[in-house]
């Protein structure tokens, strides 16, 4: 609940530096419920202890690890290269599996698997165990060897985490390709990896649509010299071509595959996946993260920051071709050894209730989503949700992007029922882990705050210079080394230093913005791409953004900057309306004041648009360059992520007609 004190002060003057402005002040504040406190993993003097001797916290969680080979160093650090556990040997898979069969896990769920047309599979730690096992030996018939890179395009079904932990058991690399994408991003990905094997599925289900996988993976690898073999997985009765002597059915090889394979022990530092990341500009970047350290990373905050019990049922929305799916339901929850809900299709099909049908059908206790969920939640209304017993729940959490302080409180309410706690989580593909967020038990939370570094790391603000900020807005810096941080970018070592190592010496930049309050909590701003340059202040989207969310009428904002002959940028906002709220001038002078009100004249949006819908990847994030283009009449960039290409055509007439 929160404090007695708990209000919402808002500045109408920013807070200047030399870095970024800032305009909001959310001082409510919610402690932790004493009973939850009592019964947490994480107790408060863990941060003391972790930030007395970093190195030696980080040993203590791996240590909870099966190694074959313990490590005679924690860590060697020369940046920007961390080598974490020197000369320990591992196979990850070990942690995940192998010993929870031996802990007297063998018949506890690992996956409840749901399809999108309601089919239904729940596998045993066993049952996991043993088709791991079966296809590492598929794959090593097929030649793959330690070092090997493996592309995985995929649905969202059992299969997936399969192939990942298959790959991980005999050292071979994997590299996902989110099953939205198109043949051309799977193309280049596969060549930029040069991978030799290529594991599919014959389609998939979204939103009552069949997706063609195998047609598109077909049109892909005609372009890929280094690929040998295709599986296919079957999950349906789709139409596709099979190439002799290169395609094979993933359900007869596994007939053939024996139960058992044996781990291949890696150094800790040995590869074990690749990530591609388009970020804002230039071509995807192939994201390196290793076996030691990574396992250590996503094993110690799944237990900690999700508070993670023997008996939870635990439930990360979010898809494996992405890393929120890599690390927070491939590897931590397994090495956790929790029970897991895994969903293939979309949070609206058939109804808008999905989500909230599942929790209930399977008692979901933890439920980890992103902010655009919730506001697309937000969006549809209480009666979806309102439907549903969601009591089993006991925390909630929010990943991917900054949490509006508006869309923190309603998650609170209605789906937490006030009684869960919130851990609003900061990191990125880069990370490998969760790097900024409450400790439930622990941290009194602030609504669109992640609030502190999880023990063992430590953040900054800084400015330009490189001088810390200790009150207010600037640059978001990690300025010491971290377990699961990137190894570097596949092939491409100048731009692994340039990307993240260039803007201050020895000190890790991931390109966001930042405010840091009073008491110590970190305020994510967005990228830094995100900040505009207005009238001399530069100022972060997110706060405009929030301001207008906090508006009854809207339910989704996107701000970008415009070229101004005076103000060098302006701001133009495009708002989604809800309740069937009609747009007009009236409705555009309302919200324009209603922002001059909350945060300042300076941050007065000079337009306003209509956005039926907000321009979206398959991941959930708005795409603001692709708003940035229609606002300045340029040519739209790569839209190939998009959940929905068509809705930039309607964006575009409704600025057009403004």
């Amino acid at each position: 609940m929160p404090s007695k004190k708990a209000a919402t002060k808002k500045s109408n003057k920013p807070k200047k530096n030399a870095a970024i402005d800032t305009l909001l002040t959310e001082n409510r504040l919610f402690k932790p419920a004493a009973a939850f406190t009592k019964q947490a993993n994480a107790k408060k003097e863990i941060y003391a202890r972790a930030k007395k001797n970093p190195v030696k916290f980080w040993e203590s969680m791996a240590s909870e690890l099966v190694w074959k080979k313990k490590w005679s160093k924690g860590l060697k650090w020369k940046a920007p290269d961390a080598e974490w556990f020197v000369g320990g040997k591992l196979n990850v898979t070990e942690s995940c599996l192998d010993r929870h069969i031996k802990e007297g896990r063998k018949n506890k769920a690992a996956l409840i698997w749901e399809g999108e047309p309601g089919d239904k599979r729940t596998l045993t730690y066993f049952d996991l165990y043993r088709q791991v096992n079966k296809f590492a030996n598929v794959l090593k018939k097929l030649g793959v060897k330690k070092g090997d890179r493996v592309a995985l395009y995929l649905p969202m079904i059992p299969e997936l985490m399969i192939a990942c932990l298959a790959c991980a058991r005999i050292g071979a690399v994997h590299s996902v390709v989110f099953g939205g994408f198109s043949p051309e991003s799977l193309r280049d990905r596969i060549n930029d990896l040069k991978a030799k094997i290529l594991v599919t599925a014959d389609g998939g289900y979204r939103r009552g649509q069949i997706i063609p996988l195998k047609h598109d993976a077909d049109v892909a690898i005609a372009e890929c010299p280094s690929i040998e073999h295709v599986v296919i997985v079957k999950r349906g009765d789709f139409l596709l071509r099979i190439k002799e002597g290169r395609d094979h059915w993933y359900h007869r090889l596994m007939q053939e595959a024996d139960n058992y394979c044996a781990p291949t022990y890696m150094d800790s530092e040995d590869l074990l996946f690749i990530l591609y990341t388009s970020g804002t500009t230039g071509k995807p970047k192939g994201i390196m993260h290793s076996c030691g350290g990574y396992l250590t990373g996503v094993y110690a905050t799944t237990k900690l920051v999700f508070d993670l019990k023997e008996d939870d049922l635990f439930w990360c929305t979010a898809d494996i071709g992405w890393v929120t799916g890599h690390s927070y339901l491939v590897y931590g929850p397994t090495a956790c050894g929790a029970t897991q809900v895994m969903f293939e299709g979309a949070p609206d099909w058939p109804d808008k209730d999905r989500l909230w049908q599942i929790v209930e059908d399977y008692g979901v206790n933890i439920f980890y989503t992103a902010p655009t969920a919730i506001r697309a939640f937000m969006k549809w209304g209480e009666s979806w949700p309102g439907q549903h017993d969601l009591t089993s729940l006991r925390l909630l959490g929010t990943v991917g992007e900054p949490i509006n302080p508006e869309a923190w409180i309603w998650y609170h309410k209605v789906i937490g029922g006030k009684k869960c706690p919130i851990v609003d989580t900061w990191w990125q593909t880069e990370t490998g882990n969760i790097l900024i967020t409450p400790l439930p038990g622990i941290t009194a939370t602030k609504p669109g705050s992640a609030t502190h570094t999880f023990p063992g790391v430590e953040a900054k603000i800084l400015d330009d210079d490189g001088n810390e900020v200790k009150e207010g807005g600037g640059y978001l810096a990690l300025t010491k080394p971290w377990p699961a941080m990137l190894k570097g970018i596949w092939g491409d070592r100048k731009r692994f230093i340039d990307a993240y190592w260039s803007k201050w010496p020895g000190i890790y930049f991931p390109g966001d913005g930042a405010k840091i309050d009073k008491g110590k909590y970190f305020w994510i701003l967005g990228r830094v791409d995100d900040v505009i340059n207005t009238a001399g202040h530069r100022l972060s989207t997110m706060e405009v953004e929030s301001a207008l969310v906090e508006h009854p009428s809207v339910v989704e904002a996107a701000v970008v900057g415009i070229p101004h002959d005076l103000k060098g940028e302006a701001l133009a906002a495009f708002v989604t309306l809800g309740g069937g709220k009609e747009f007009n001038d009236k409705t555009i002078s309302i919200l324009k004041d209603f922002v001059a009100r909350k945060i300042g004249a300076i941050a007065k949006p000079d337009r306003i648009i209509n956005a039926p819908e907000l321009p979206k990847t398959r991941s959930g994030k708005i795409m603001r360059r692709l708003l940035r283009d229609i606002a300045i009449g340029k040519l739209l960039g790569d839209t190939t992520t998009l959940a929905d290409p068509d809705v930039l055509s309607k964006i575009k007439k409704e600025y057009e007609e403004d």
